[in-house]
């Protein structure tokens, strides 16, 4: 037994817009940056976990706050969670993000921002070579 559905001429553009949208461009990109992003997440935490907090748990024991509170205020969790992201964004920073600045500036695929100067009359911050402000459209002077 098979049930077979019709779908007006109002729905039909309901599901050609949906299916537009999910293929998409940008949704597809953002899902394939989502599981990245998941897996990527794994890799930095399983780092942190293996290769530096194991060394920091053998010289000073295992760094965890979770006993401290104040009264009915238990801070020490927070404490806790709060060193561990610090020392995930340190690791991402030197372990990721310096070596790939190195290699796109190496490769020339990092561009350095335009040297500013500011407008005399609006003292907005324009490019240095502009000789008009896109501001306040006063003719600017080419810097020497």
């Amino acid at each position: 037994m098979s049930v077979q559905v019709r779908i007006g001429g109002e729905g039909r553009k309901m599901i050609k817009g949906f299916r537009d949208f999910v293929l998409r461009g940008n949704v597809v990109d953002l899902a394939v940056g989502i599981v990245i992003g998941v897996a990527f997440g794994a890799l930095v935490n399983s780092f942190v976990a293996n290769l530096i907090m194991s060394p920091i748990g053998a010289v000073f024991g295992k760094p965890s706050f979770d006993q401290l509170a104040l009264g009915p205020f238990k801070y020490g969790a927070f404490l806790t969670v709060l060193v561990q992201f610090l020392i995930i964004a340190v690791a991402i920073y030197f372990v990721v993000v310096v070596p790939m600045n190195a290699v796109m500036k190496r490769l020339g695929l990092l561009k350095e921002p335009p040297r500013m100067r500011d407008c005399p009359s609006c003292l907005q911050s324009v490019p240095a070579a502009a000789t008009k402000c896109m501001y306040c459209t006063v003719d600017l002077k080419p810097e020497e």
